[in-house]
């Protein structure tokens, strides 16, 4: 017997919804409901097309190449303090590596979505079975179809370094948590770290460093409340303001 393709699995918004059993509530008025057609409602922008580009040719092996980040995504999870019924956004999801983590925090009566702009990698997320976890959605943060204030925290793994207009971008994502809700921004290695292993030096226009982050952060509706920059992790966390 034939399994059904996996893009079969990446459906409307809705559907995702209810086959997650997440509250129908959380979809904002107007928002396009295939999200698998995200080109069609929307022309892609260049920075959108390079995004996709960079994840659609490194989404087969990403988990392979990856292996040991688990720990990290967990203790980074854990930092939010969700607590059961919690409902929270994986912005930039990719194959999902933070979906199991995410659930076990807001618990069955918790709601999870997972959000990435590249249809590959949440194809990678269906094949390792982290559509269990929370509903994947193909959709732009920039652009998100949730109502607002619907959210009791964000976690953006990697996400800074992709957002086109980040200031912009970041004030998308404080439109979706409520007031006193979390934001984590999370890589499983440092600024340092990350570079050498790219092969490049750190700049001083770096977005993550923290005299840039946290003026940029203040100026889209967060107030950061944690920085931690270490070879092992960078972990950003910001509240969201009243």
């Amino acid at each position: 017997m034939t399994a059904p393709p996996i893009r079969s699995k990446l459906t409307t918004i809705r559907a995702a919804l209810l086959a997650a059993r997440a509250p129908l509530e959380l979809v904002r008025p107007g928002a396009p409901v295939p999200c698998h057609t995200v080109r069609d409602h929307d022309v892609m922008s260049d920075d959108h097309t390079r995004v996709q580009e960079f994840f659609t040719a490194r989404a087969a092996d990403w988990d392979s190449r990856f292996p040991d980040d688990g720990p990290a995504y967990r203790a980074a999870v854990a930092a939010l303090g969700l607590g059961p019924g919690a409902t929270v956004l994986d912005a930039g999801c990719g194959t999902g590596r933070a979906l199991p983590a995410l659930r076990d925090a807001v618990g069955p009566s918790g709601t999870v979505l997972g959000v990435d702009l590249t249809p590959a990698m949440l194809e990678a997320a269906v094949r390792a079975g982290r559509q269990d976890h929370g509903a994947l959605l193909l959709a732009d943060v920039a652009r998100l179809p949730v109502r607002t204030q619907a959210l009791d925290a964000v976690f953006g793994a990697g996400l800074i370094s992709h957002l086109p207009r980040p200031a912009e971008n970041l004030r998308e994502l404080a439109r979706v948590v409520r007031p006193g809700g979390l934001l984590a921004l999370f890589h499983p290695v440092g600024r340092a770290a990350l570079a050498a292993r790219q092969g490049r030096q750190i700049t001083p226009d770096d977005l993550r460093a923290e005299a840039n982050l946290r003026p940029l952060l203040a100026a889209s509706g967060w107030r950061m409340t944690s920085y931690v920059d270490e070879d092992t992790q960078f972990l950003a966390l910001a509240a969201r303001e009243n």
